[in-house]
């Protein structure tokens, strides 16, 4: 009489993460995380192209409009039953959110795209050395601020609110990160983000209606702005979920690193906004430090979005601004 082992079990392939990905996904991943950046600077880019028929604000506006309501649909957060431990944070979120993204607008309005996202890189950047303390870091922080002092070019004619625009913008992604984490620990996946983004969203509605009634905008304009949340911020939350299984964090931040290089790219293709030696040497020297810092400082949790992204230099990884 034949006998069948009840034990055996049909094999299970192992879930797909960075540990377990093939040299073939894993590359699969790092294209889709270079796409994703460059997507981010070239919607950046575009909201630029719109600036002068509806500004900063209004691009800012309808970036958060649109990438509510592409989120809220996909992630369908729950709002009801959530502890005050979950929504402050949240709250945090809605205001870095409107702070990070309406200050790096305006600072790209005064000083240029690259500029603009290089001297932001420095929120996660500094989160990284923080978190990590060790001589190598401080060594980096030495390295970032002698580019600070390349951009910047400190002197009569420097845009000392274009810089600190940009700076305040930094800081925002710096308390993104951490506010993120924090948010991570009380609720799974994109649900804090999805609800965040609700939030600011709805609270943009009212701002972009005042703001619109008295500048006026064209159709282009709000196409551009669309375009700009869907290629800044849709497209780089879908693609990191996927990127963050195929790549592994210190990889993850060490291509991000790339933003900056992309930005200054774009802002030199679409918007003609060249840079001169001292500038381009200063965003090597701060794209150097996150290289290493992401590379070597994996404890520091700036990983973004893993783009909640978790993000750049080793948070949850992220590579986009929300």
């Amino acid at each position: 009489m034949e006998t069948r082992d009840t034990d055996a079990r049909p094999a299970v392939a192992p879930a797909l993460s960075a540990a377990t990905a093939t040299p073939r996904q894993r590359l699969a991943g790092i294209a889709m995380l270079l796409g994703a950046s460059a997507s981010n600077q070239v919607g950046a880019g575009l909201g630029a192209l719109a600036f002068p028929v509806i500004g900063p604000v209004g691009v800012v506006a309808v970036r958060q409009v649109i990438t509510a309501l592409v989120l809220t649909p996909v992630v369908r957060p729950r709002l009801r039953g959530l502890s005050r431990d979950q929504w402050m944070p949240i709250l945090g979120l809605v205001v870095v959110f409107s702070l990070m993204n309406f200050c790096l607008y305006a600072a790209v309005e005064r000083i240029g795209l690259g500029l603009a996202m290089t001297l932001e890189f420095l929120g996660p950047l500094t989160v990284a050395i923080l978190g990590a303390r060790s001589f190598l870091h401080v060594g980096c922080a030495l390295l970032a601020g002698a580019g600070i002092v390349m951009i910047t070019q400190p002197g009569a004619t420097t845009d000392l609110l274009g810089i600190a625009l940009a700076l305040v913008a930094a800081g925002c992604w710096g308390c993104y990160i951490l506010l993120n984490r924090s948010l991570g620990q009380h609720l799974p996946g994109l649900q804090g983000t999805a609800v965040a983004s609700l939030l600011t969203g709805a609270i943009w509605v009212p701002i972009a209606g005042l703001w619109f009634a008295f500048h006026p905008p064209t159709i282009g304009a709000l196409l551009l702005a669309t375009a700009c949340g869907v290629l800044a911020s849709t497209i780089p939350y879908a693609a990191d979920m996927l990127i963050l299984r195929r790549v592994p964090a210190a990889l993850f931040g060490a291509l991000s690193s790339i933003a900056p290089v992309w930005a200054a790219a774009i802002g030199w293709l679409m918007l003609g906004q060249g840079l001169d030696a001292a500038e381009i040497t200063g965003i090597a020297l701060i794209v150097t430090s996150n290289v290493v810092v992401s590379t070597w400082g994996r404890a520091s949790g700036v990983v973004r979005r893993e783009r909640t992204e978790v993000g750049p230099a080793g948070i949850e990884p992220t590579t986009s601004t929300v």
